[in-house]
């Protein structure tokens, strides 16, 4: 019990120090974490569990998509990219099919990576220019 506590203060303490890109990457992680979660409930007839983890999943990519910075391009061109893994999402889970869970969870992952290389790429920017100083 007092272990669960530590935990649960660790990650609220990694959520409230996170920047907005870790916190995107840990929106990214959720959504995937759910989406498998979503696949081994289909696997094991538990409907149930399996409607409110898409649920969450579709929750992360809505606050995605709610978080774009409209004025940037890519933006512009990731909406119709998070809208599409909704559709996947909600016909994974209407026609419980694993072959649109899977799918949304290939554009996901790839998305993650992607994201996962841009941190990468700015903290070594950041840190090669802090060198310099």
């Amino acid at each position: 019990m007092a272990y669960q506590k530590k935990y649960e203060a660790y990650k609220t303490n990694s959520v409230n120090t996170a920047s907005g890109g870790e916190l995107t990457l840990m929106l990214y992680n959720g959504c995937i974490k759910f989406i498998k979660k979503a696949v081994t409930d289909l696997h094991n007839k538990d409907y149930e569990a399996k409607n409110t983890n898409i649920k969450k999943a579709q929750d992360i990519i809505h606050e995605l998509m709610l978080t774009l910075d409209q004025t940037i391009d890519i933006s512009k061109e990731m909406l119709p990219l998070y809208d599409y893994i909704l559709h996947c999402l909600r016909e994974g889970n209407v026609k419980n099919s694993e072959e649109h869970l899977q799918e949304a969870l290939s554009f996901t992952t790839e998305f993650r990576d992607t994201w996962k290389q841009v941190l990468l790429q700015t903290r070594q920017k950041q840190y090669a220019q802090g060198a310099r100083v």
